[in-house]
């Protein structure tokens, strides 16, 4: 495994890595972020905020303390070097695989999805995406490179192949990526109305996570590098989650909080609260 930066653990997940069924770990990496910086801020942060909150979910009716989990700190992240910091974060997923463990990736920006997935498809071979966020993320490329935070999505169907990635909330792309998915994903845009039908679909099914903090509004969530109007809520979020309690969740990534850019820290409270809630989905 790549040399772990340990840090102060997200409240709740304080157990050794080898008792642990969960691991969560951080991967400050913002290297192709194509507006605002700042998501490699966001670990840090969010580990600190993580102790206002309480580790029960009345949501779910489970409680942290209930689970085996670990953080097990940050990737080293060699910036300037976007192929060698996917190269690290793919070989700690190998590792977290090989040992039997659950990854829950906190970024960081969206590319960082990539090489989660790619390691997480080694495993299962039907692997679906559920994929919540503003953007499409399908260009083939973007300024040029395929490999950017704006073509994660598209580089992760390469990986999948037709009818295993599902997009919610979706509200931003070009016309030429809705026209794409079409033919290629679930894209439904706006809201979160069709995803209890995509759950009975699903069901059984091994299940990778992927949220976007920016699928919320930015009234609700404003510390991003991309904010995109016309999001869905809070409430409607966690009523997601309820729902998605009957999937079977392999592993899960929450990603884009640039916790500066709302410095009354309610973007980082939001984003602790959803990492709560998807660390007791995994379970």
């Amino acid at each position: 495994m790549k040399q772990i930066d340990n840090i102060h653990a997200f409240i709740g997940m304080d157990h050794p890595y080898e008792e642990a069924k969960i691991v969560l770990v951080g991967v400050p990496f913002d290297g192709t972020t194509s507006y605002r910086p700042g998501t490699r801020f966001a670990p840090s942060q969010i580990r600190i905020d993580s102790y206002g909150l309480e580790t029960y979910s009345p949501y779910l009716d489970k409680d942290l303390k209930e689970i085996a989990l670990s953080d097990i700190g940050d990737i080293s992240i060699p910036f300037g070097n976007t192929m060698k910091a996917l190269e690290n974060i793919k070989e700690t997923m190998d590792v977290l695989l090989k040992d039997d463990k659950k990854p829950l990736v906190i970024g960081g920006e969206h590319l960082i999805s990539l090489p989660v997935v790619e390691a997480l498809c080694k495993k299962y071979s039907e692997l679906s995406i559920l994929h919540f966020d503003a953007h499409t993320d399908l260009r083939d490329h973007y300024l040029g490179e395929k490999i950017s935070h704006a073509t994660v999505m598209r580089r992760v169907h390469e990986l999948v192949g037709d009818g295993h990635i599902f997009q919610f909330g979706i509200r931003s792309g070009t016309k030429e990526e809705f026209i794409w998915a079409k033919n290629h994903t679930y894209l439904h845009p706006f809201d979160l109305d069709t995803l209890e039908q995509i759950i009975k679909i699903l069901m059984n099914k091994p299940i990778y996570l992927s949220i976007d903090l920016d699928v919320l509004d930015p009234s609700v969530f404003s510390g991003t590098g991309t904010p995109e109007p016309g999001g869905i809520t809070m409430k409607e979020l966690l009523e997601a989650f309820i729902l998605m309690q009957k999937l079977s969740f392999v592993g899960a990534d929450v990603v884009e909080l640039s916790p500066h850019y709302d410095p009354s820290g309610v973007s980082t409270a939001v984003a602790c609260k959803v990492i709560r809630e998807v660390a007791l989905l995994l379970n």
